[in-house]
């Protein structure tokens, strides 16, 4: 990331509760396309830093994203210093900074916020701590878990602000997608209830809308981007329903990243 920080734009995505079973099902299936495209490889499993998304994110925006599973020390990305750090490496992007959202600002970046659940809708004081973070950020019901055009509208916007912004001004974007989180019947025809079919289902319809945000990347230039989903969720297993649980389908979470155009 030292070579890439400053020449590259950031595109952080996190595909809220997405489990990793089912993303890794649909991608062996041909369900997912368009994610696919940017990772032919399809996903990394990796553990997660916390069991719901507020726990998840502030770990995230400190430079812990999820860990591999099989190399727990594998160094990081990015890393807000300090002393101590057994995953820090010669090629980790160390800012001097609280996260990274402010090291990226710090490096001249211009941070843009998409929220999606209900921690970044900026409704309440606890719901302005992480878009608090970034220079921009954006929440509407539009964007939220109870439309089910969530993701059209997301990343309509995304694009948007892409197009409005200078192409010589380094952009870091932020999505956190909410249309994986239930309530997800609604993209699997005659549901009644919430199951890992609808859950499959609003991931597949993600992906259907995951074409334009690309498109809009790719005029922009080269481009980091990681994609992860924050936790999973369980519907029933073990007769636990929800997140925020110590649970296997929870803390395994899907992972990729790559450069695109490839440098």
């Amino acid at each position: 990331m030292n070579r890439l920080v400053g020449t590259h734009d950031v595109v952080f995505i996190t595909l809220d509760t997405l489990r990793f079973d089912v993303a890794d099902q649909c991608f062996r299936q041909g369900r997912t396309p368009n994610f696919s495209w940017w990772f032919p490889g399809g996903w990394e499993k990796r553990h997660t830093a916390g069991s719901f998304t507020y726990a998840a994110h502030q770990a995230f925006f400190a430079g812990f994203l999820p860990t591999p599973v099989d190399a727990p020390g594998a160094p990081r990305l990015f890393a807000a210093r300090f002393a101590g750090s057994e995953t820090t490496g010669k090629e980790t992007c160390v800012f001097d900074a609280p996260d990274i959202v402010a090291g990226l600002h710090g490096r001249g970046y211009h941070t843009v916020c998409i929220g999606g659940v209900g921690f970044f809708n900026k409704l309440t004081p606890l719901g302005s701590v992480l878009p608090g973070l970034f220079d921009e950020s954006h929440w509407s019901p539009e964007l939220g878990v109870t439309n089910p055009d969530s993701t059209r509208a997301q990343f309509a916007l995304a694009v948007r602000r892409l197009e409005e912004l200078p192409l010589a001004q380094r952009v870091f974007l932020f999505i956190n997608v909410s249309a994986i989180h239930q309530p997800n019947r609604h993209y699997l025809d005659g549901a009644a209830e919430d199951s890992l079919a609808s859950h499959a289902a609003a991931l597949c319809h993600v992906d259907g809308e995951l074409p334009r945000l690309q498109q809009a990347l790719a005029r922009r230039g080269a481009a980091v981007v990681i994609v992860c989903s924050d936790h999973g969720t369980l519907y029933g297993e073990d007769g636990f329903t929800g997140h925020r649980i110590g649970h296997p389908a929870v803390w395994t979470v899907p992972y990729a990243d790559g450069i695109f155009p490839a440098t």
